[in-house]
C-alpha cells in the first residue's frame, strides 16, 4: 500500500511563522530606534570635543597668528578663526552637523588664546537626547576636556 503524502506547510505553520516574525520586528524596532539616537549622542560629544581639542592646537601652533575656537549650536559644530564667534574671520570656519534630536545647554561658545591654549571661558556644556539622555563636555582652566 503505497501512502500519498505530499510535503510542504500547512497554512496554521505559515500563519504562525509570520506572527512570530511580526513579534520579533515589533520588539526590535523601538530598541534599534533607542541604540540609533544614542549613537548620534555618542557622535556629537566625541566629534565636539574632538573640534575642541583641534581649536586649542591651532591656537597653540598660533595658526594665522590667532586664537581659535569653537561654536556649538542647534545641528552644528563650528570651529573659527578669532577671538570670539561674532567678530570670526568666517572664511575658516569648520563645520560639522550634529543631530537635530539634541537640545543644548550650558557654555556654548569657548575660545583658546594663542600660543598657550588656555581657555579663555571654561564651563560645561550638557547635550541632552529627546529620551533625556545626557553627555556633559566640560572644559577647566587648564583646558582639559572631559566628557
Amino acid at each position: 500500500m503505497k501512502h500519498n503524502k505530499k510535503a510542504g506547510f500547512t497554512l496554521i505553520e505559515i500563519l504562525l511563522s509570520l506572527a512570530l516574525i511580526a513579534l520579533m520586528a515589533g520588539m526590535l524596532v523601538p530598541a534599534y530606534h533607542m541604540l540609533q539616537t544614542r549613537n548620534d549622542l555618542d557622535i556629537a560629544a566625541v566629534l565636539t570635543a574632538q573640534t575642541l581639542r583641534r581649536a586649542q592646537t591651532l591656537s597653540r601652533a598660533m595658526d594665522g597668528d590667532s586664537s581659535w575656537g569653537v561654536y556649538v549650536e542647534e545641528e552644528s559644530v563650528t570651529l573659527f578663526k578669532g577671538a570670539s564667534y561674532d567678530d570670526r574671520d568666517s572664511d575658516f570656519d569648520e563645520v560639522s552637523n550634529i543631530s537635530s534630536a539634541l537640545s543644548l545647554s550650558g557654555t556654548q561658545e569657548f575660545v583658546y588664546a594663542k600660543l598657550s591654549g588656555i581657555p579663555q571661558n571654561t564651563g560645561t556644556l550638557t547635550l541632552t537626547l529627546n529620551e533625556n539622555e545626557t553627555r556633559n563636555i566640560t572644559i577647566n582652566v587648564k583646558g582639559t576636556i572631559t566628557y
